[in-house]
C-alpha cells in the first residue's frame, strides 16, 4: 500500500539538487536499531537509501510498496537453504507500513502463531505438472506424481506384453489344435475312402460272382469225361489253315454232346473235314460249331435248351481219334477262342 505522507525533512542534510537548485535535499543513514525487523524466515537485504546521481530521490511511497512486494515474493519463491537478510528503513516509513499479516495472500505465509518451518514444510515447492487425476489420487508433489505415472506406464506396458505373449501362445495352441484336427480329418477321410474302395471292390466281385453263377446256371459245358488235347491258335501241319481253330475235347465215341445254351439249330449235317457238324445259333447271334460227331439228334430249325443232348462224340472227318471239336463264331463271323468264351460265361473247361 502506498503512503501519502511526505518524506521527513528535518533529518536530512541540506544539499542543492541539480534538478531543483532552490530545494534542499539531504542524506540519511538508518541503523538496525531504528528499523523494526520483518517477521518471518525470509528478510529483505539491507539497502542504502540516498539521492541518485541523476538527482531523482526515491519517495517513501515507492520504498513501502517495494518492501511489501519483496516480503510477499520472498516468502514464496526463496529456497529454504538461502540465508536470511534484512533491510533498514527510516522510522517514519516503517511506522506507516501495514502489517504483513493483513496483506491478501501474504498473511498465511507470515503468521505469528505458526512456525515458518512448518508452513514451508507443509506445502510442496511447486505443483507444476500435477494433473487432475494426480490430485484426485492425493499426489501433492510433481516428482512423486511423475514417478507414479512412469511406474503405472511400465506396469501397463508389461501387462500389454504379457497379454500379447498369452495371445500369441493361445493362437499357436489353436493353430496346432487345428492342424491336428485337419490331420485327423484327413486320416479319417483316407481311411473312409480306402474302406469305400474296398467295399466297392468287394461289391463288384460279389456282383461278378453272382453274374457268373447265373450264367453258369444258364450255360453248360458241351460234354463230360473229357480231356483237352488241342487249344485255339495252336500251330501244326495237321490243320489246313496252319493252326488250330477250335478247342478239342477228347472223349470215347458215343459220349453225349450238349447244347451250351438255349438257341436254335441253324444246321446239322456233313461238313467235309469237320465230319458231322451241328451249328447252334444263340439268341445274341453267336454260333457254336460241334464237329466230328458220330451222330446227331437234332435237325435245322429246332429249338434247344441249355444242357440238352444234341449229338454224340465221334471221329468223323479229318481226325486222328474220337473227340469233339468245338468252335465259337461271333455274329459277324469271326472266330474266337472257345476257352475264353466259356470262361466268360462262368464255365471252366
Amino acid at each position: 500500500m502506498a503512503s501519502n505522507q511526505p518524506a521527513p525533512e528535518a533529518l536530512f542534510e541540506t544539499r542543492t539538487s541539480a534538478i531543483e537548485p532552490d530545494r534542499a535535499w539531504g542524506e540519511w543513514n538508518p541503523t538496525e536499531e531504528s528499523i523494526r525487523p520483518v517477521r518471518g524466515r525470509h528478510r529483505v537485504a539491507k539497502q542504502r537509501t540516498g539521492i541518485a546521481r541523476n538527482g531523482i530521490a526515491r519517495s517513501s511511497t515507492v520504498l513501502g510498496v517495494g518492501v511489501i512486494a519483496a516480503v510477499g515474493a520472498g516468502g514464496i519463491a526463496t529456497a529454504q537453504d538461502k540465508p536470511a537478510v534484512s533491510i533498514s528503513l527510516p522510522d517514519t516509513i516503517t511506522d506507516n507500513l501495514p502489517d504483513a499479516t493483513s496483506l491478501p495472500g501474504v498473511g498465511s505465509l507470515v503468521s505469528h502463531d505458526a512456525e515458518p518451518d512448518n508452513v514451508l514444510a507443509a506445502a510442496p515447492l511447486t505443483t507444476a505438472g500435477l494433473t487432475t487425476a494426480d490430485a484426485e489420487q492425493g499426489a501433492t508433489d510433481a516428482g512423486e506424481a511423475l514417478r507414479a505415472r512412469i511406474l503405472q506406464q511400465a506396469e501397463q506396458q508389461q501387462s500389454e506384453a504379457d497379454a500379447a505373449q498369452q495371445a500369441a501362445a493361445e493362437t499357436a495352441a489353436a493353430e496346432k489344435a487345428a492342424a491336428e484336427a485337419r490331420k485327423q480329418q484327413t486320416d479319417a477321410e483316407k481311411k473312409a475312402a480306402a474302406a469305400k474302395r474296398k467295399a466297392e471292390a468287394e461289391a463288384r466281385a460279389k456282383a461278378e460272382a453272382e453274374r457268373l453263377a447265373k450264367l453258369a446256371a444258364s450255360y453248360a459245358l458241351p460234354t463230360s469225361s473229357y480231356t483237352l488235347t488241342s487249344t485255339y491258335g495252336q500251330a501244326g501241319s495237321m490243320w489246313s489253315s496252319g493252326y488250330h481253330t477250335g478247342l478239342d475235347f477228347a472223349a470215347p465215341t458215343g459220349t453225349p454232346v450238349k447244347a451250351v445254351h438255349s438257341g436254335t439249330v441253324k444246321s446239322a449235317g456233313w461238313s467235309g473235314s469237320y465230319g458231322y457238324r451241328t451249328v447252334l445259333e444263340l439268341d445274341d447271334g453267336t454260333e457254336i460249331w460241334y464237329c466230328h460227331q458220330s451222330s446227331m439228334t437234332v435237325s435245322a430249325g429246332q429249338k434247344v435248351s441249355t444242357g440238352e443232348v444234341i449229338g454224340r462224340v465221334g471221329a468223323t472227318g479229318n481226325v486222328t481219334g474220337p473227340h469233339l471239336h468245338l468252335e465259337v463264331h461271333t455274329p459277324d463271323g469271326a472266330g474266337v477262342d472257345p476257352m475264353s468264351w466259356l470262361r466268360g460265361k462262368g464255365l471252366t473247361p
